[in-house]
């Protein structure tokens, strides 16, 4: 390994600081140790440097101390990114495979157009979490959230599974726009939802037995990665908002 990542640099695991760091040079740093052998990189002090682990491919493990910045992990196929602290803008944009957990809050568009993989944010995120997700086949993009969602959740999408586990079912939901324009996928949220702040497109229904065996295996893996007692939410209710049509913007179109 070279002497840029210091001391810590041993074998198939780095140590980088990112203190002032651009991030075109961070980023440079992350895949010249994945080109070496790493298998997992921690990266100390990131404070909003932008595309880690953007296009990122393999096994490997990064751990981020801070605060990355827009588009962690965009296009990633396979890596894992723990980040210990909040996240900008849009982590997991458009992400192929792969893991995301965030121990704290994220901004907006999570997951934005994500195609496969998990990403798991323990606490709230902002607008447009979800939107334009879609599916393919086996590929089946997950995005859990453990804390407060703002307007048009899961906006556009087109496959793959959204849970919102928070907050407690006595809290009510009023964000608007939840699922508008949604045409494949379903979003699973904690406790209700008033019809009022469903989008267009957008119906909910209760989820059956299978569908709850369906998502315990989530709340579990969630409750282990933030060490929540997964008990307290496998025994809430849930809703789910899945689509009314598959071209629910149909009648906005002129044909000749």
């Amino acid at each position: 390994m070279s002497d840029q990542w210091g001391p810590d640099a041993v074998m198939d695991r780095v140590r980088i600081d990112a203190t002032g760091m651009h991030y075109t040079p961070l980023n440079m740093a992350i895949r010249a140790a994945v080109a070496e052998g790493a298998r997992e990189i921690e990266i100390d002090h990131v404070m909003g440097q932008r595309f880690i682990a953007d296009g990122l491919k393999g096994d490997v493990r990064l751990i981020i101390h801070g605060v990355p910045g827009g588009d962690l992990g965009m296009f990633m196929s396979g890596p894992t990114c723990i980040v210990h602290g909040n996240c900008d803008h849009a982590p997991g944009n458009t992400m192929d495979s792969g893991l995301i957990v965030i121990h704290g809050s994220a901004g907006d568009a999570v997951a934005h157009s994500m195609r496969g993989g998990k990403v798991f944010v323990r606490d709230s995120i902002g607008y447009r979490g979800g939107i334009h997700m879609k599916q393919y086949r086996d590929k089946r993009p997950i995005l859990v959230l453990g804390g407060n969602f703002r307007a048009f959740l899961g906006e556009y999408m087109a496959g793959g599974l959204i849970l919102a586990l928070g907050p407690p079912p006595d809290s009510p939901i009023r964000e608007r726009g939840i699922g508008s324009g949604i045409h494949g996928g379903r979003i699973i949220v904690r406790g209700d939802v008033d019809d009022e702040y469903l989008g267009v497109g957008a119906q909910k229904s209760p989820l059956t037995r299978e569908e709850r065996d369906e998502i315990s295996p989530l709340i579990r893996e969630f409750a282990t990665y933030f060490r929540r007692d997964p008990d307290v939410l496998l025994e809430d209710s849930y809703v789910q908002i899945r689509p009314s049509s598959s071209r629910p913007f149909a009648s906005k179109y002129t044909w000749e």
